[in-house]
């Protein structure tokens, strides 16, 4: 099972990935700016109680400021009250992505260690300059759980300098959705599960994206079947299972 947790909204562009962003697009739809960041109701959504305790109940994954980034400049001074949050619900897993993981050290809590063991962190890397870019920085800090976004995946990215299998737990890859959307190439995807293969690290298609090259031929994916496509693209892999 999986929840939710959005505890700020807003954000700021700041490489290729983010000129779609679906953050701006639907924000833009109700005549705001997805740049305005504020706090949400739901803030203190991992404390909250209902009837029969915890409103998110103990178990859960917890897929974590998908309406911003975690690690965004302007939520500096509300970071500390949602890493408390975590720490304190240590019987979910939070998982938030980022495209800022040079932030990450600097806004650490005290008592952060190793990692938080019920935190996983997920680096963005859009392009092969970014990923050159951050996932350096990525694999030299302390976390526990680390897996790598490619997505919207924009270019042809070779993901093998890195895909250690012992600091990196999974890759998912996927293309651009939305209004606007720029291409994504299967032979990028096919790069990315074959390096992910030959490394032992789980890889996971997440949508092809509205705009998909196979083949030299270039497919319109409605919005609804971008994920089935995907999935019956059968190019997953799970690493495999170490004996005890």
């Amino acid at each position: 099972m999986s929840a939710h947790w959005n505890p700020w909204h807003g954000c700021e562009r700041i490489s290729e990935g983010c000129r779609n962003c679906y953050v701006f697009r639907i924000d833009e739809a109700h005549e705001k700016s997805g740049a305005d960041l504020r706090l949400n109701a739901d803030f203190l959504l991992p404390l909250k109680e209902g009837r029969n305790g915890y409103k998110i109940p103990s178990g859960e994954r917890v897929y974590t400021c998908f309406s911003s980034d975690f690690l965004l400049e302007g939520a500096d001074a509300w970071r500390e009250d949602a890493w408390r949050m975590m720490r304190l619900r240590s019987d979910l897993h939070f998982i938030f992505f980022t495209k800022r993981i040079q932030r990450l050290e600097s806004v650490l809590p005290a008592d952060w260690g190793e990692g938080y063991e019920n935190v996983t962190v997920g680096c963005t890397c859009e392009n092969q300059k970014r990923a050159d870019e951050r996932l350096p920085v990525f694999l030299r800090l302390p976390i526990q759980h680390r897996m790598i976004i490619c997505e919207p995946l924009l270019s042809e990215i070779d993901l093998s300098p890195y895909l250690d299998r012992r600091l990196v737990e999974s890759v998912t890859a996927g293309g651009e959705s939305g209004e606007g959307a720029r291409e994504c190439d299967y032979a990028w995807v096919e790069k990315l599960s074959k390096s992910c293969r030959e490394a032992d690290v789980d890889f996971h298609y997440h949508q092809t994206g509205a705009l998909l090259r196979r083949d030299g031929r270039l497919y319109h994916i409605p919005r609804r079947m971008q994920s089935l496509q995907a999935k019956r693209a059968g190019i997953d892999y799970q690493r495999k299972k170490l004996l005890q």
